[in-house]
């Protein structure tokens, strides 16, 4: 029976807390609220594909994971200085991004 790697989960979460975020950028600015979502969904599969490869392969699909989990902290901190959301906010992505830096060298 296969497992599901546990930071695949952590990132699930990490989409649906941002969802609120999602809705409301697409209110105000859908090219940020798309960037967002394509950052969220590109740390989800990589780190899915990831799990299922070895050596280099999954090294650098965590990498590529790392990178996104960077760009979606960057469009948070953006919707907070366009007063999008607030910074009062839960910031799981400070924790996906921890769970991801030993990946990208960080």
């Amino acid at each position: 029976m296969h497992r599901r790697f546990d930071l695949y989960d952590v990132v699930l979460s990490l989409i649906s807390t941002l969802r609120p975020l999602v809705e409301r950028l697409r209110q105000r600015d859908r090219d940020q609220a798309l960037q967002l979502k394509k950052a969220e969904n590109s740390i989800l599969a990589n780190v899915g594909e990831g799990s299922r490869r070895q050596g280099r392969d999954r090294l650098q699909h965590w990498s590529i994971a790392a990178g996104s989990a960077g760009e979606v902290r960057v469009q948070i901190e953006a919707s907070i200085a366009w007063a999008i959301s607030s910074p009062s906010s839960p910031s799981p992505p400070s924790t996906c991004s921890t769970a991801l830096s030993p990946c990208s060298g960080a």
